[in-house]
């Protein structure tokens, strides 16, 4: 019996030998996924509050305040590289689209008024963890222009 018993030792090492890289791997490959629906989460955040920013402050926001309508630029700055804690900035980029005007409404020749939406895509150039290449995570928010 205790033959037995030590060579049966001797081959539960080795299945694990096989085993285990195999686990470590697939362990591995689920905390980068997870990273990567981090970052994603965060991507979509940014695009969120840029959206946000950029629709309250509009041409009706710059005659009230006497401070400048968003501009792209401001929205990139004052609110996606502001807030892109742990993101590479040289890997961000912000698009910012007005669908008519920086304005919250416009009149149309017919005398209607419409509304104005601002469209905001942040993508970011996310390397997970130098391993398994490069991906582009994006995310694309759409908000009517407060009055």
């Amino acid at each position: 019996m205790r033959r037995n018993k030590s060579r049966r030792r001797g081959a539960s090492l080795v299945e694990f030998a096989m085993v285990a890289p195999v686990l470590i791997l697939v362990l591995f490959r689920l905390i980068i996924g997870g990273l990567g629906v981090f970052r994603y989460h965060q991507v979509a955040g940014l695009a969120r509050e840029a959206a946000r920013y950029a629709a309250v402050r509009g041409l009706d926001y710059a005659r009230e305040t006497d401070r400048p309508a968003a501009t792209q630029q401001s929205v990139y700055d004052e609110v996606v590289k502001a807030n892109a804690t742990g993101l590479d900035p040289s890997r961000l980029t912000c698009a910012v689209t007005w669908d008519r005007s920086n304005a919250p409404t416009q009149f149309l020749p017919d005398k209607t008024a419409v509304g104005n939406v601002v469209i905001v895509t942040v993508s970011y150039q996310w390397l997970p963890e130098a391993i398994f290449g490069k991906a582009t995570l994006s995310s694309t928010a759409k908000v009517p222009m407060s009055y």
